[in-house]
């Protein structure tokens, strides 16, 4: 069942805006419009969406997360692992650096918490 914008944006959490904005570069488009010109976007396309979502805290940049996409629709390509590959190594590296930025605030907030 295609789902409107404003459904989209309700189940992922992301503002209309972004999903539009997305879909203007190329990194999530819906698969269909209706005949008003409407966006419908299918569980396919919402899949993706949730994909782009969970990238986003490890400041991948919108072409990486493109390439990475376009990687997971054939990831028997050779070309496709190396880029999953690659964008594995990244994220575990962008994790750590999260974590340890995290782990900073958490610092500051007991330091705030014992004044």
């Amino acid at each position: 069942m295609d789902m409107k914008i404003g459904e989209v944006a309700e189940r992922t959490g992301l503002s209309i805006r972004s999903l539009r904005h997305y879909d203007e570069v190329g990194v999530v488009s819906p698969s269909g419009k209706t005949p008003g010109g409407f966006r419908l976007y299918s569980e396919r396309d919402v899949e993706r969406i949730l994909l782009v979502r969970r990238m986003k805290p490890l400041q991948f940049t919108l072409e990486e997360m493109r390439e990475f996409l376009d990687a997971a629709e054939h990831p028997d390509s050779p070309t496709a692992r190396a880029t999953i590959e690659r964008v594995h190594d990244d994220a575990r590296t962008r994790l750590a650096k999260l974590r340890q930025r995290v782990s900073y605030a958490e610092e500051f907030l007991d330091i705030i918490e014992g004044l």
